[in-house]
């Protein structure tokens, strides 16, 4: 890579190369040289093609540096690139910089180069508009392209370059604009994602599993991902088998199964199984591509009013050059056939509809709210029922135990021992509370078991020195393994604690011991409840796979009235296919496995960010933040989406519908109506970025 040294200081150096970096050379160029230990920072100003470099200068001499850069090969650099082009998000806009260019470039063409060289420069720009709406005709496409273009040719035609030169002025700085409030946009909203914190399993040299943060995870790794959880990174299988959830990458909500030998990618859930995965690239890489997708996928899933004005923007165009023309036919006015074109209704509507859709993606982003797609906002506008899930979003996502009881003659400490040694495995809440309160009280559980089978709620089997190990629910253990027990003992279990959930366990056949777990109502909920009501919840329900008395003492803190207690994930799943039946516009909050039926089911999907990644998978919506408040926060941005929606259809229709009456009756010149036109158009984009909610940063 050939380049020049512009300006050097201790410790920080600036080098020149021949012509513009492309932005994506850019990114890349960034990417590579900050991933040295001896550089803290990098910088690359694409436009001049000149990059920044600080170093330390006692670890690294100048010469080393620009050998390191002429070093770099093309190859090298691929590597760095960004993913899909949304990732170039993660770049400044430059919003500034950009506006004063054009419109000094503009300037400058206009009053500082003589006549000819004007004329000139005009006709060479007006050849790019021509040819993209000659592609738009060879398509068959009568779209903003053509108007655009016929609005300029009309302008050349009657000799008037200035007003052919201001038009395509505006236009160009209309879909400046436009590039950079997505850009702005897209960036809120991967900026925020990047920043949740991950863990993995990773198999050690020695063969053990230890929890790690994705960011220590190296190419060459194996690490484990089991039912519920997300992968990481992208690898190899080199054992197990799991049903993945690859929606994120193909569209497809069916599960594929993953065997030895198969490739895995991040982003991707596991629904049912285990998988061994020898990792390929480096997590950052692919996670970004993951978080990345996510934001593509979110521009597809667009708001029926999104999607009602975009339509109209496509159909409209047609008639503005039906309506020039008609307008030439009867006047033989060229004048005001400009003016007619000059006015096209597609940009405002595809536009205003666009940024307000982004603005309210990174405005929920702010929040911690993670939103799938525009859509999102008009079902929670329109939702008058809400559900939740109890255990991990009514209650705390970290319950506690608050008793063990041992049976058979087990000693407490072996109950516990051999409970969080198959719990670890699995990322419920209940799973945590009981390896928690191993670690706290210092009970040491290394594997003595079997590979461990996770049942979609009911609990996880093994086997221990030969002997089938069981530890879940009552209904699984009593119902389903046929564990008997005394119906006396289990009354006066859950007499003496109210409230608890209890976890059987069992081995041989024969119960060991019982853990019961403490599952605190969340402190927000009542405020949360009653404020969503407030907003036009008018129908609360609580479900729950947890018993009834349980349940019932939940419900009644929590202020609700209709609640189910002992179900399945296919209850849950019935119940809200139930409730759309009947024509209720209904939004469900869980946070498990289990909920992941219910969530997919409902008009909208909620899921609490510490809760499965199989349930954040299939939800529309995660709230980061884990906080009930953020549901009434969503709901009061989701109806001031609809009415800026609302109000940007009617104002684009009205505005334009005048302009296009006052040019063509000769009360506006032609580019007088572009410059009104496309200055209402920036006007109403800057207007739907607007905020929809006060600042969370800042109190109310």
């Amino acid at each position: 890579m050939r380049c020049r040294i512009e300006h050097r200081i201790p410790g920080r150096i600036r080098l020149g190369f021949p012509g513009r970096i492309p932005l994506q050379d850019a990114v890349a160029l960034e990417s590579y040289f900050l991933e040295k230990p001896t550089i803290h920072r990098c910088v690359v100003y694409e436009r001049i093609g000149s990059i920044a470099i600080w170093y330390q200068s006692e670890a690294m001499t100048e010469k080393e540096l620009v050998d390191l850069v002429l070093q770099l090969t093309s190859q090298e650099l691929e590597e760095y690139r960004p993913v899909p082009e949304a990732a170039l998000a993660l770049r400044s806009g430059k919003l500034v910089e950009g506006v004063l260019w054009r419109t000094g470039v503009h300037l400058a063409t206009r009053y500082l180069l003589p006549s000819p060289l004007r004329l000139a420069w005009t006709l060479f720009r007006a050849a790019g508009f021509m040819r993209a709406a000659v592609s738009s005709l060879a398509n068959r496409r009568l779209d903003v392209p053509v108007l655009d273009a016929a609005a300029v040719l009309s302008c050349l035609l009657k000799n008037d370059y200035t007003a052919a030169s201001s038009a395509m002025f505006l236009v160009n700085m209309a879909e400046f604009l436009e590039d950079q409030t997505r850009r702005y946009s897209e960036q809120a909203l991967i900026a925020s994602l990047l920043d949740l914190p991950e863990r993995v399993g990773l198999i050690d040299a020695e063969g053990e599993e230890r929890a790690a943060l994705c960011t220590e995870i190296r190419e060459g790794d194996t690490v484990v991902v089991r039912t519920g959880a997300a992968l990481p990174v992208d690898g190899e299988v080199v054992r197990g088998q799991a049903w993945v959830n690859q929606s994120t990458l193909t569209g497809e909500s069916a599960a594929v199964m993953r065997e030895v030998g198969d490739d895995v990618f991040a982003g991707t859930a596991i629904e049912e199984g285990e998988l061994y995965v020898r990792v390929k690239a480096a997590p950052e890489h692919t996670r970004l591509r993951s978080v990345v997708a996510l934001v593509q996928q979110s521009e597809a899933l667009k708001a029926t009013s999104q999607e009602r004005m975009e339509r109209l923007a496509n159909g409209i165009v047609p008639y503005n050059l039906l309506y020039a023309g008609l307008v030439f036919a009867f006047t033989r006015s060229l004048e005001k056939m400009s003016a007619a074109l000059m006015v096209d209704y597609s940009c405002a509507l595809k536009l205003t509809g666009s940024i307000a859709a982004l603005s309210a993606c990174a405005e929920a982003a702010r929040y911690g709210i993670q939103v799938k797609g525009s859509r999102v906002f008009e079902a929670i506008a329109q939702a008058d029922t809400i559900v939740f899930d109890k255990t991990g979003t009514l209650t705390n996502a970290a319950p506690e135990v608050a008793a063990v009881v041992p049976f058979e003659g087990w000693e407490e400490v072996e109950v516990v021992r051999l409970a969080a040694c198959l719990e670890e495995h699995f990322p419920h809440p209940v799973a945590r509370a009981v390896v928690a309160y191993a670690a706290k009280r210092g009970i040491d559980h290394r594997e003595r078991h079997a590979e461990v089978e996770y049942i979609v709620a009911h609990g996880i089997v093994s086997t221990l020195d030969c002997q089938r190990t069981i530890i879940g629910s009552g209904h699984f253990v009593f119902d389903d393994e046929g564990i008997p027990c005394d119906q006396a003992v289990l009354e006066t279990l859950y007499a003496g604690n109210p409230g608890s959930s209890p976890l059987f366990l069992a081995v041989d056949g024969r119960l060991v011991g019982t853990i019961l777990i403490r599952d605190p109502l969340r402190g927000e909920v009542a405020e949360a409840l009653d404020d969503l009501r407030k907003v036009g919840f008018s129908h609360v329900v609580m479900l729950t796979g947890d018993n009834f008395r349980t349940a019932q003492l939940v419900a009644e803190e929590a202020g609700i009235k209709e609640f189910k207690a002992d179900l399945l994930p296919e209850d849950k799943h019935a119940f809200i296919k139930a409730l759309r039946e009947q024509g209720a516009r209904v939004v469900m909050v869980g946070d498990g496995v289990n909920d992941s039926p219910a969530l997919s089911c409902a008009d909208v999907g909620i899921a609490m960010g510490e809760g499965a990644a199989i349930a954040r998978e299939v939800a529309d919506v995660t709230l980061l933040g884990n906080s009930l408040r953020d549901i009434v926060a969503l709901r009061r941005l989701s109806v001031g989406f609809m009415k800026r929606m609302e109000g940007s259809y009617r104002g684009s229709i009205a505005l334009n519908t005048a302009l296009l009456l006052s040019g063509t009756a000769g009360l506006l010149a032609p580019s007088t109506s572009s410059l009104v036109h496309n200055s209402a158009t920036v006007a109403l984009s800057v207007n739907g970025m607007r905020r929809y909610l006060p600042d969370p940063a800042k109190p109310a």
